[in-house]
């Protein structure tokens, strides 16, 4: 309760410097999905300014139920805690966003949501505020609402693990803390019983397209050793079972602050991702996935 008492206030607060603020009891009437937002072309423009990016907020990874009908983000509070908060469509009105707390406050803070895309089950990363605890965890989908949070049983979180994602056949990608490395685990009827390591050069937050075709990441500027902020990559899967040198995706797309945790949306037309603003909070940003075509290689 305090955590939304305080995020209304900054709600309050922002809405006074320009962009209209929705607070915890309203909600825009916006027609479809993606709260109705005009959509980006190659050019990354603020997702949902008011609504899911607020300046003086920190926001980070966004995920999208498959039927664009639900959003899931994380916002980092006044109390440095990060949790996750959603909102759903329902008719042409999206609910106020609202705090999920999966675990019912079992664990310290919920990272890094992801909506599976078959909408049967959302995985996150549940840590501690210490950060001695990162595991993966999800909720099942029961009708109209979730069930009970639970640690995933797998080898893949005998270490420190976090990012959870997947490609349509199922398939659980994810970045191990303890090796500094992105791993996938192959589904077998959502039971996850072997890891491998996915073989690109570099990065972190890797998301896995649905065809697997592609990997997007951040990492540190690699072209200029002078800059010390993260830009968003892409890394393509060739014939023979190895990944492209990951390719910056140019100025454009990247800014000199901190650009990072990149998703795809289910559709395959945007690209998401977080980005550190003047006074160091992040805004989610949108792109088109035309961004990452363009550097397709000839495979």
């Amino acid at each position: 309760m305090k955590n939304m008492c305080i995020l209304f206030l900054v709600l309050l607060s922002v809405s006074a410097v320009g962009v209209k603020v929705f607070g915890q009891e309203e909600s825009p009437i916006l027609d479809g999905s993606y709260f109705g937002q005009e959509a980006p072309g190659i050019i990354p423009k603020v997702f949902a300014p008011g609504i899911v990016s607020i300046d003086g907020r920190d926001e980070g990874s966004v995920a999208f139920s498959p039927d664009l009908g639900e959003v899931y983000f994380e916002v980092n509070n006044a109390n440095s805690e990060t949790h996750i908060y959603f909102s759903r469509l329902k008719g042409k009105k999206w609910t106020p966003v609202e705090k999920a707390d999966f675990t019912d406050g079992k664990i310290d803070e919920e990272i890094h949501p992801f909506v599976s895309l078959d909408g049967k089950r959302i995985y996150f990363t549940a840590i501690s505020s210490d950060l001695s605890y990162n595991k993966i965890w999800y909720v099942n989908r029961f009708n109209n609402s979730w069930g009970k949070a639970v640690e995933l049983e797998s080898p893949v979180n005998d270490d420190q693990v976090f990012y959870p994602n997947q490609s349509a056949n199922g398939d659980l990608y994810y970045f191990n803390l303890s090796k500094s490395r992105t791993y996938y685990s192959s589904n077998n009827q959502n039971i996850f019983s072997q890891v491998e390591p996915v073989d690109i050069e570099f990065g972190v937050h890797a998301f896995i397209s649905a065809s697997k075709d592609y990997l997007v990441l951040n990492a540190r500027n690699k072209e200029d050793e002078g800059r010390n902020d993260n830009d968003i990559y892409v890394s393509f899967f060739r014939k023979d079972g190895t990944w492209t040198t990951p390719i910056n995706l140019g100025g454009d797309v990247n800014s000199s602050s901190n650009d990072k945790t990149p998703s795809i949306s289910p559709d395959g037309k945007y690209l998401f991702f977080a980005r550190d603003e003047k006074d160091g909070k992040a805004n989610i940003y949108w792109v088109s996935t035309q961004v990452i075509e363009n550097l397709r290689p000839q495979l």
